[in-house]
């Protein structure tokens, strides 16, 4: 009996064994089909994309008005510069000036729709706001990776890049690639409605107190700092190749919340220095001028929603003061 105890003990370790290879086999096989489906997708969404995302195309029909000043870019942007204050300040009327930025907004994207509708930038004022995981490689989460730098990357870099962490990327950027190719099919940048109030969205609420980053230098926008990958390139190069295109081109480096002292924190005083100038050089080697506010006369800690937008008290305050500049 004490034989065939251990008999069926190794009978059993061996099954154990068996179906253990079994199973990391058929994992390995998923694995396998599940990145071939993924790289099949990803082959599909490089074709249909089209570098001007939803978000921007159904702020393009507030250009049929012709303005004479367009503010674009990122959610600093988006949230913060009222154009029909901008109108009045400037003495112009209602439709001179539209905001047509979006959150998360790239240059690449702002180029695409310059090129598409080149005679409503032509002689325009085009002002774009920058934001550092714009250009900082190591920032690759789904929610701000440039969509258009993704599609110039080609299917293996794609995987290679983002897999196995970054998955969402891969899956925002198919998402956004399908929804991209019907806006165009659809010609919502030419026959959409127009956006309320020129294009403005605001903050009417504050973030809670224990929502407020402690710092900013290691703030997920400055993670794993790396200015020398595709982003910073590609996104440059745009910004590079508006100039042509427009009238004028400003581009704005916005400011943070006033609570957070820039001389106090080297690691992001470092950080954005390296940025600014990189924005800067571009700027002398191809002809735009650049606007590095580091802090707004008035606009106060209470002006602030969180520790980049400004809430609905800072509008008027940073609008009047982007608007100053520009008339410099």
């Amino acid at each position: 009996m004490r034989g065939l105890s251990i008999s069926d003990r190794g009978s059993h370790r061996r099954v154990q064994a068996a179906s253990a290879r079994w199973i990391a086999g058929l994992l390995g096989l998923t694995a396998v089909a599940w990145v071939a489906a993924l790289a099949g997708l990803l082959g599909i969404a490089n074709r249909v994309h089209d570098d001007v995302p939803v978000l921007l195309a159904i702020k393009l029909p507030l250009l049929s008005s012709r303005p004479e000043l367009i503010f674009a870019g990122e959610s600093r942007t988006v949230y913060q510069v009222d154009p029909a204050l901008a109108a009045q300040l400037i003495g112009r009327p209602q439709g001179s000036v539209v905001n047509i930025a979006y959150d998360a907004g790239e240059p690449l994207a702002l180029l695409a729709a310059m090129r598409r509708e080149p005679d409503r930038f032509l002689k325009a004022h085009v002002v774009v706001s920058v934001a550092p995981f714009l250009f900082n490689e190591g920032v690759r989460s789904a929610a701000v990776y440039p969509q258009d730098v993704v599609a110039r990357l080609g299917v293996v870099e794609q995987l290679v890049s983002f897999l196995p962490l970054r998955v969402g990327t891969l899956i925002r950027f198919i998402r956004e690639a399908f929804a991209a190719r019907l806006a165009a099919d659809q010609h919502l940048a030419d026959a959409g409605p127009h956006p309320a109030a020129f294009g403005v969205k605001v903050i009417d609420h504050t973030q809670p107190e224990n929502q407020w980053p402690a710092d900013i230098g290691s703030h997920p926008h400055y993670a794993n700092w790396d200015l020398s990958g595709p982003k910073a390139r590609l996104e440059i190069g745009a910004l590079c190749d508006m100039v042509a295109l427009a009238g004028k081109v400003t581009v704005v480096v916005p400011p943070w919340a006033p609570r957070y002292d820039h001389a106090r924190d080297a690691q992001w005083r470092d950080k954005d220095d390296q940025y600014a100038s990189l924005v800067t050089e571009a700027g002398r080697r191809c002809g735009f001028e650049v606007l590095n506010i580091v802090s707004v006369p008035g606009l106060a800690q209470g002006n602030y929603a969180d520790e980049m937008h400004v809430n609905a008290s800072g509008v008027l305050i940073y609008t009047r003061y982007l608007v100053s500049r520009l008339k410099r």
